[in-house]
């Protein structure tokens, strides 16, 4: 039989996320009690106005294909968010709503990369940004960073990185999988260059609304008119909303790279899911209280869980700053405890103490494991408590 798959697939690497999330619950379902601290989606309900709100678009027949680009309805609705809460100001042209902000993410790289354009992507990264540039033809140019650099690059960084093949850099901020913020002033420096270079900002603000200790947020469009107009804003309410299952996200940015992707979406998605549409117009356009009500409860999480966290022996653990993760490096705690890589480790950590996180290999992290506190406080200290043991257990000096 001749080959059946195409070559753009064969260098794919399977999503560390989705991988040990099944391994888990393939454990539960044999009855093993297994803390999951693995998948990345807030553990509250979809508020129930936007449920409701859902119920009643279906029950009134909106039940129907809409425009590829999304609900005119709804673009508006994700206009006056971007002006209410960043100080932007865009056109219905300017505004594509897909299938999550992953979909958005992948359409995008779709209609901007050609054959051998580079993305710079900074060390750590959420997985799929550098398979999703892979899969339009571009090739992922990675600058690291490090917890002594709180996980953020630097302006020299980004623009020693720049080649002229160079088409975009990824900023995500408040980051997956780090949970570090970039400052009103980094950010800016960030923007120099990109002007300098003349390169494109794809900025990932998914989790713009999870912030703690008194941080705001600042999209890096808001640093001018001329960045504004270089950059693609990606945004979404999985996050912010407790929606991770609706799956509807957005792009802000350039009319032609819009008008793009929406071409493109009208031959690969027709149009995001009616419904979810609907939920999402009420999401920004009804009550906020449960927004600061679920981010009130995720800071409460890291301010007991990250002193504990960071006293297990050989975790060595920045403090977030956002979203809702931790990400401690773990070299010292694997290598003590017998195991030659952190992945093993991660492993050992699954079957052995019955506690799911994701090793960090996936993440451009190899010495780190990413931990979510997205669950409920007394199972965090549980497992928190299960490492502890299971570390001390085995460590040797």
């Amino acid at each position: 039989m001749k080959e059946i798959l195409a070559n753009r697939v064969k260098t794919l690497t399977p999503s560390s996320t989705l991988a040990i999330t099944a391994k888990a619950n393939e454990l539960k379902a044999q009855g093993i009690n297994v803390i999951g601290l693995g998948a990345g989606e807030p553990d509250f309900n979809t508020p129930q106005n936007i449920i409701d709100a859902a119920a009643d678009s279906m029950n009134k027949g909106f039940t129907k294909y809409t425009p590829s680009g999304g609900l005119p309805a709804l673009k508006d609705a994700i206009i006056n968010k971007l002006e209410r809460d960043n100080h932007l100001s865009y056109k219905r042209n300017e505004v594509i709503v897909g299938i999550g902000a992953k979909h958005i993410l992948y359409t995008l790289f779709q209609v901007i990369l050609n054959e051998g354009d580079e993305v710079i992507i900074p060390i750590p990264y959420w997985v799929s940004y550098p398979e999703q540039v892979k899969l339009a033809g571009g090739v992922p140019v990675y600058v690291e960073s490090s917890s002594e650099q709180n996980y953020k690059i630097s302006a020299d960084q980004l623009r020693n990185a720049v080649t002229d093949k160079t088409k975009a850099v990824i900023l995500n901020s408040p980051s997956n999988p780090s949970g570090m913020v970039y400052s009103k002033e980094e950010l800016q420096a960030l923007a120099a260059v990109a002007e300098e270079k003349d390169i494109l900002i794809v900025s990932d603000e998914i989790y713009e609304k999870l912030l703690y200790n008194g941080l705001t947020h600042y999209s890096i469009a808001e640093t001018s008119e001329d960045i504004k107009a270089r950059t693609i804003v990606v945004n979404g309410v999985a996050k912010s909303h407790s929606m991770t299952g609706w799956r509807i996200g957005y792009a802000a940015g350039n009319v032609d790279i819009i008008k793009s992707m929406t071409d493109l979406a009208s031959h690969s998605t027709s149009n995001p899911t009616t419904t979810s549409q609907y939920a999402t117009i009420e999401a920004y356009n009804g009550p906020q209280d449960s927004v600061e009500e679920m981010r009130k409860a995720f800071e409460e999480r890291l301010e007991i869980i990250y002193p504990k966290l960071n006293a297990i022996p050989g975790f060595r653990l920045v403090k977030p700053q956002g979203a809702f993760y931790f990400l401690p490096d773990v070299g010292e705690a694997a290598e003590r405890t017998g195991y030659s890589s952190v992945d093993e480790f991660a492993t050992a950590l699954l079957t052995e103490a019955n506690v799911a996180v994701i090793p960090g290999s996936g993440f451009g992290v190899p010495n780190a494991i990413r931990l979510s506190y997205a669950t409920s406080l007394e199972l965090l200290e549980e497992a928190v408590s299960r490492m502890e043991d299971f570390v001390k257990s085995k460590w040797q000096d």
